[in-house]
């Protein structure tokens, strides 16, 4: 092979041959239509978003101006199904080709958001993330356990804390891989392990951020399950603060970061120590004050003319004993001769009331009897009159009721007399 100088060839630099490839994407597809999957999506303070969209087979790392930010309907998230259209060019400084995404909908979820929405559903329905089943955190645990990866950031961060605030402090970490294939299984296997150390009183399970494929394994079923199992209450501190997992709704406690979680599971030394020093000096000066009330309480009762002369103090009683037995002999007296007073009034009532009442009484009782007498048959017998009836009893009204031949009784004011009817005559034809 000859690698001689020819002057004909030519040389790009870098920059010019990106330059170049990236002209070449921008006129060959100039704006297109991206379907995919949303996964690592960050937001710097500068507002523009940054995410890769991916599917089964690849991704593409995308980038969304501020701008278009703002016209967004839906935020986007990990997990998010969208289509995504812009310019397709290329980052000249890392020499990778991007999408500028212009404008993005929604077209459903991600497989893994669609799983996880699943098992949040199944597990919530299982009561694992009801809130009776939080378990409280003790107040200042000296074994405390730990569960993640040996060689992160995350228990760097957590032993710092946990050496800054309490240096005698008694760790034990259980290592587990925390991303990839079998991270799960780990996972749930040394919190499994370390719920056999009973001297334990707290576990912190977590790691720090990334991707939702990064955090997947504390969204799997065999870590949530391990988790609600765990008779050791238990912290879970999986990536950032914007970051949720399936493993923050059954722990017992969820931290938005490791870092946080050492803070939580036990709190600064020095502060203890101070709020001690300070709850010793309020019951010192609480102790002084009840000494020095005590002493001048003693002091008015010891200078008390009762202690002086003990007689004065007899003499005082048999005063105000006299004085209320005068006062209860005047209630009584006063009492008995209120009530006596009562007393007659309510005969005097009594009295009146009943001669009104038997007077209207005979009143009545004469009207009665006159009314009686006026309406007596007997007294209309006695100036003359008679009562004729049949045999039967029926009265006799007319003479046709009983004509000659007919047996009749008439009752007089004094006696009856029987009779037989001779002859009978009608007042209208006999007048």
């Amino acid at each position: 092979m000859n690698f001689e100088p020819d002057p004909s060839r030519t040389v790009y630099t870098v920059g010019d041959f990106t330059r170049l490839v990236k002209g070449l994407l921008e006129r060959s597809f100039g704006t297109v239509w991206v379907e995919g999957e949303i996964s690592n999506f960050r937001q710097p303070a500068s507002g523009h978003g940054y995410f890769t969209l991916k599917d089964a087979e690849a991704q593409l790392r995308t980038v969304m101006w501020r701008s278009d930010m703002q016209r967004l309907r839906t935020p986007l998230r990990d997990g998010l199904r969208v289509r995504a259209w812009g310019q397709v060019t290329v980052y000249e400084r890392d020499g990778q080709y991007q999408l500028i995404a212009r404008k993005i909908e929604e077209s459903g979820q991600g497989d893994l958001q669609a799983a996880f929405e699943a098992l949040k559903r199944k597990l919530e329905a299982e009561g694992l993330f009801s809130p009776a089943r939080k378990r409280p955190l003790p107040l200042l645990p000296r074994h405390i356990g730990i569960v993640t990866s040996p060689t992160g950031a995350a228990v760097r961060d957590i032993l710092n804390i946990l050496g800054r605030r309490y240096p005698n402090l008694h760790i034990v970490i259980a290592p587990a891989r925390v991303q990839g294939a079998g991270a799960a299984e780990e996972i749930a296997a040394a919190i499994t392990l370390l719920n056999q150390r009973p001297e334990l009183e707290a576990l912190i399970v977590g790691r720090g951020g990334g991707s939702l494929e990064d955090l997947w394994a504390f969204n799997e079923e065999v870590v949530a399950r391990a988790i609600a199992g765990s008779a050791i209450p238990v912290i879970s501190a999986v990536g950032h603060e914007t970051d949720f997992t399936i493993a923050d709704f059954v722990a017992d406690l969820r931290a938005p970061t490791p870092s946080a979680a050492a803070e939580l599971v036990v709190g600064c030394k020095q502060a203890f120590e101070e709020t001690l020093a300070a709850q010793a000096a309020r019951l010192a000066r609480a102790t002084r004050h009840g000494v020095l009330t005590a002493r001048m309480r003693y002091n008015r009762a010891a200078g008390h003319y009762v202690f002086r002369e003990p007689g004065n103090a007899a003499r005082l009683y048999r005063t105000r004993l006299a004085a209320w037995m005068e006062r209860a002999r005047h209630a009584l007296t006063g009492g008995l001769r209120a009530r006596q007073q009562r007393l007659d009034d309510l005969a005097l009532r009594l009295t009146h009331r009943s001669t009104l009442t038997t007077t209207a009484a005979a009143q009545r009782l004469r009207l009665a009897e006159r009314q009686l007498a006026a309406y007596n048959p007997l007294a209309v017998l006695s100036r003359g009159y008679s009562v004729t009836t049949l045999p039967n009893g029926r009265v006799v009204r007319s003479a046709a009721e009983a004509p000659p031949g007919t047996r009749v009784r008439n009752r007089l004011a004094a006696g009856t007399i029987e009779a037989e009817v001779t002859a009978s005559y009608d007042e209208k034809t006999h007048g």
